[in-house]
């Protein structure tokens, strides 16, 4: 028994016993190798790029020569240090590659969303506790102004109360509704190409469009055409129109589901897709309806997928910014919280109350995205 147990000891690869840290010294020494290895590729990589950068803007070269160089330049530059720093990572040694490999391609992903996003919010937050001017420290009371300010009342209702139930749940309901009917058609890649188009549109070009489509002249727009034939009143400006209030801003939240009902379509089936053919078959010999089949099998197979999508709309209607700036500016009662932001931020020019706004809109989405991400980690949604 002893010698077979010495046997097993020495055939486990010498790698394998030196990857754990032998002492604090050890675990102190390797930390700020990750550390240092983490950093160097960010750091260098900005650095390079940016005086390659500067260097092609100040260029007379032709912009299409400057435009394909640019990129060579930013896609080859970034692979080029990658290779470098693994390269020498594999010189370390097998012990200290375990360690430190990893933290060379995570490390800058790290870095680049500390350096765009958690650092750009501790700022804001900063920013939150100062005036309009940013120089008398005022505490806590943008944040009391935001959540006793009329109009920050309105923008709340309209994105809790109008946005969320009506843009998030018709989304999912028209998404769910057309994977379903779309995969009984011979048709089906096509139904589901002409209803993903809008996804390939901007937001601020669906603005457009629909602007047109809401237009007060019934030679321009064709919902007052429809509306004035049909009744012979006179045009409504159905989108621009304070009496109509809040109402008006359903014609806002027509375009966003117009826009993210392909997005849930195309989840939805692939969702469905993955049902097993079998299940559904022994489903129909046994006398179930295809509404049976609909609501017993298909929406519990798929429920990891529905609350994904729908989380996702959530946190895209709470955000909901270019088609309400682009249709109405914020005006009529349609204002949201993105757009008080901005008018506050850059048209009032009140840093501080702009700041507070912006942190509140980050509170409201995180507790959602947290919930979101939970149910990637807990089942598998597609």
């Amino acid at each position: 028994m002893e010698e077979s147990t010495d046997s097993v000891q020495r055939h486990v690869p010498i790698a394998a016993k030196e990857v754990k840290p032998k002492g604090p010294l050890d675990w102190l020494v390797t930390n700020i190798f990750r550390l240092l290895i983490s950093l160097f590729v960010p750091i260098v990589t900005f650095i390079v790029l940016y005086a390659g950068f500067v260097f092609l803007r100040d260029s007379n070269a032709p912009k299409g020569v400057v435009a394909v160089v640019a990129i060579v330049w930013g896609v080859g530059g970034v692979a080029l240090l990658y290779l470098v720093s693994n390269w020498m990572v594999e010189k370390l040694g097998d012990s200290w590659r375990a360690r430190i490999q990893p933290f060379v391609f995570v490390g800058p992903a790290v870095a680049i969303l500390f350096w765009y996003l958690a650092f750009p919010s501790l700022r804001t937050f900063w920013l939150s506790l100062f005036d309009r001017n940013g120089v008398n420290f005022v505490g806590l009371d943008n944040y009391i102004a935001v959540f006793t300010d009329r109009n920050m009342f309105t923008a709340f209702r309209n994105n809790i109360l109008l946005w969320i139930p009506f843009g998030a749940l018709f989304t999912v309901v028209f998404g769910l509704l057309v994977a379903v009917l779309a995969d009984r058609s011979k048709f089906d890649r096509l139904a589901k190409a002409f209803i993903f188009m809008p996804m390939a549109i901007s937001m601020v070009g669906a603005g457009v469009i629909w602007n047109m489509m809401y237009a007060v002249d019934p030679n321009v727009g064709m919902l007052n055409a429809i509306y004035t034939g049909l009744t012979g009143n006179a045009p409504v400006a159905w989108k621009a129109s304070a009496e109509l209030a809040p109402w008006n801003n359903l014609f806002l939240i027509i375009v966003m589901i117009w826009l993210q009902t392909g997005f849930a379509m195309t989840l939805f089936s692939a969702a469905i897709k993955g049902i097993p053919g079998d299940m559904l078959e022994a489903a129909r010999v046994d006398g179930a309806t295809e509404v049976q089949i609909f609501f017993k099998i298909m929406l519990p197979s798929i429920s990891g997928t529905i609350i994904t999508v729908a989380t996702t709309v959530i946190i895209f209607t709470l955000k909901i910014f270019d088609v309400v700036m682009v249709m109405t500016g914020g005006q009529f009662g349609t204002q949201v919280i993105a757009t008080q932001f901005y008018r506050e931020y850059f048209t009032n020019q009140n840093a501080g109350f702009g700041s507070a706004i912006a942190i509140v809109l980050l509170i409201a989405v995180v507790p959602v995205m947290i919930y979101n991400l939970k149910q990637f980690n807990e089942r598998e949604a597609f």
